[in-house]
């Protein structure tokens, strides 16, 4: 028994460096890292600025409602962006009076 446990070891001993050399050939051949959390993040992001924005927008019609009940509400002036924009079906703001 001891004979065999020891040719055991020896095979193990001789062929552990063979793996090892058989596996730092492999291992820059690995499959790339998954996209996916990082692409999880990115569509969460998205959908949180949207829903903040129809919060936002909500919240602006609302305010317009109470000073002014009955009345159509003006579009909102976008608050991130300060340059020229124009409304292809509407009115502009009077903040944006542009030639466009």
């Amino acid at each position: 028994m001891a004979t065999y446990l020891w040719r055991k070891y020896a095979d193990y001993v001789y062929t552990k460096w063979e793996r090892t050399l058989l596996w730092d050939m492999v291992e820059p051949f690995r499959r790339p890292k998954t996209f996916t959390p990082l692409v999880t993040i990115y569509v969460c992001a998205f959908y949180t600025g949207v829903i903040g924005a129809a919060i936002t927008e909500q919240l602006y019609k609302e305010k317009y409602w109470e000073e002014h009940p009955g009345q159509e509400v003006p579009l909102m002036k976008p608050l991130f962006y300060g340059g020229p924009w124009r409304v292809m079906r509407g009115d502009v703001p009077p903040m944006g009076k542009f030639d466009l």
